[in-house]
């Protein structure tokens, strides 16, 4: 599976950005898609997931009420609506996959190219 994130931007404290994750190749083994996001000299974090078949989805408490997660299965296409967007939310974000379910989002089987979002405050 190949996954390739899009969308990022800069944009003002208080804007919003969708971001995009296609995935080709043997989609049909995914289980669990998502988002992780690292800042400069932070750690990464988590910062969504949904069931990809039965579309349940998981949130960061940071993101919370803010970001919204989707697909369409169709398009073997997931997105990030991030709404409300704030100077701390700045980081590359990874979209990233499971093939199997492991209990609780791992995102550890496939990953795509990182995006850049900038807020300004």
């Amino acid at each position: 599976v190949q996954l390739q994130a899009s969308g990022g931007g800069l944009v003002q404290a208080g804007g919003s950005l969708r971001l995009s994750c296609a995935a080709s190749g043997r989609t049909v083994s995914l289980n669990t898609m998502g988002w992780f996001r690292q800042a400069p000299g932070k750690e990464r974090e988590f910062v969504a997931a949904l069931g990809w078949s039965g579309g349940h989805t998981w949130y960061a408490d940071s993101v919370k009420g803010r970001f919204a997660i989707s697909r369409d299965k169709a398009l073997n296409t997931m997105y990030l609506q991030m709404n409300s967007l704030k100077p701390e939310d700045t980081a590359i974000y990874y979209c990233a996959a499971d093939t199997y379910w492991q209990g609780t989002p791992v995102l550890g089987d496939y990953w795509g190219q990182g995006t850049q979002v900038t807020v300004s405050s």
